[in-house]
């Protein structure tokens, strides 16, 4: 019997690309790197009434950052900007920053980094 390297799960919300590729029509955009893999992300933000309505984003990165990228675009919809940070120790990044994963904690991250830089 094949032991599971990877999760369904982080499979599954990696090959979600609803949000994938960059609209290049906000002005709060970020670029981001993990210097210790090279992953990389490019993040956009709609932002209203500081509330973010969509985010896009597009990667050069391993199964973690994508899947990270996808759950954190489809969960900081309509989330004030002040509330940003609940979003990732929520329930929903539990999983990806669990124990089992711990040791790719900065590519699952480089996402939410990149949030905060285009802010």
């Amino acid at each position: 019997m094949r032991k599971k390297i990877i999760d369904q799960k982080i499979l599954n919300l990696a090959s979600d690309t609803s949000n994938f590729g960059l609209m290049n029509k906000s002005k709060f955009f970020a670029t981001h790197k993990n210097r210790k893999c090279g992953d990389k992300i490019k993040i956009e933000l709609e932002i209203k009434n500081n509330k973010v309505k969509k985010m896009y984003y597009e990667t050069e990165s391993c199964i973690f950052c994508q899947a990270s990228a996808s759950l954190l675009s489809k969960n900081i919809q309509n989330t004030f900007v002040k509330n940003i940070d609940k979003i990732i120790t929520s329930q929903r990044f539990k999983f990806l920053l669990g124990k089992k994963y711990l040791s790719r904690k900065d590519c699952v991250m480089l996402p939410y980094q990149a949030v905060k830089k285009a802010l």
